[in-house]
């Protein structure tokens, strides 16, 4: 499995330059049986990272443009009435396929954001009361525009608690931009990238990664880290329970990129953040003070110790 992910990787980073360290923590969710939503400025590669990594997986793609004028049936389909046919049909929506790409999703109405809360959370989608799955695995990686750009606004708690990571990619390094620059071509670069592995062995890894359990010494751990989110003077809402299941998936799919075939303290501290900076909502006080999600984090990681937490 291990020789398989980072044959993944190493397509990705072909063209995604500079950014390993992104790259494995999107690979992580996805192996989690998780969604992403990337913030970052428009021009800085989000596409190209979700489009890498499906030719990377061989993943049926989709992308859709999310705008002020799209509409819920855009994402999930809508019925019609076939003539000749006496009956409804289902014409699908853009949640038809592996991965989906929902770009810029906070330009969007939070009704339209809300089309894709059943399909995140139960791979299906639900028209005039008769349920459709979707293809599996099913994967959305969302970017957004930071909440200071014209024309967006936020995205509800529920979409965020759906996925389990935020990351941001930020500027590549002078280095790596000259390597772009050296590679930019009219073509589609992702097309330079070979299909290194299948959805049905990603299926096989997911299922690795669900089986792949913390003790109870470890689970206390997680569940102290994220209860103790929801007790600070400086925090209104703490992690939820759905994002405490997520810091475990993350963390086990950590270990397994390390090659472990266990959890550690560790794993959890490596993620934790990016888990749960985006599912906390600060009082006002902090943003008075200019106290950021991620410095109470670090704060929390820093209180909190871990027990001695064993391999079995």
């Amino acid at each position: 499995m291990v020789r398989s992910i980072n044959k993944v990787l190493e397509e990705v980073n072909k063209v995604v330059r500079g950014k390993e360290e992104i790259t494995a923590k999107v690979f992580m969710a996805i192996c989690a049986s998780g969604h992403v939503l990337l913030e970052d400025n428009p021009g800085s590669g989000k596409t190209t990272l979700a489009k890498s990594f499906s030719r990377a997986i061989a993943l049926d793609y989709k992308r859709i443009q999310f705008t002020p004028d799209t509409m819920p049936s855009d994402i999930t389909g809508y019925s019609y009435f076939k003539k000749g046919s006496d009956q409804m049909e289902y014409m699908p929506g853009a949640v038809q396929c592996n991965l989906l790409l929902g770009d810029e999703i906070n330009r969007t109405s939070a009704k339209t954001q809300s089309a894709l809360l059943e399909a995140m959370e139960e791979g299906s989608v639900t028209l005039d009361g008769k349920t459709t799955f979707l293809p599996q695995p099913f994967i959305v990686i969302a970017t957004q525009n930071p909440a200071t750009s014209l024309g967006t606004q936020p995205l509800p708690d529920s979409q965020c608690d759906r996925f389990m990571v935020k990351l941001s990619m930020g500027y590549p390094s002078l280095d790596s931009e000259m390597q772009i620059l050296r590679e930019t071509s009219v073509n589609d670069i992702t097309t330079r990238i070979d299909s290194v592995m299948t959805a049905e062995l990603l299926q096989q890894i997911r299922g690795y990664v669900d089986r792949l359990k913390g003790n109870d010494e470890l689970i206390k751990y997680i569940c102290e880290l994220c209860d103790a989110t929801r007790h600070h003077d400086y925090i209104d809402v703490g992690v939820s329970t759905r994002g405490a299941i997520a810091l475990e998936r993350m963390a086990a799919a950590h270990a397994l990129f390390q090659g472990r075939g266990y959890i550690i303290p560790e794993d959890v501290r490596e993620v934790f953040i990016d888990v749960c900076a985006h599912r906390i909502i600060l009082k006002p006080r902090a943003r008075m003070e200019d106290i950021s999600e991620k410095a109470i984090l670090e704060e929390i990681l820093n209180k909190i110790k871990p027990g001695v937490v064993s391999k079995k």
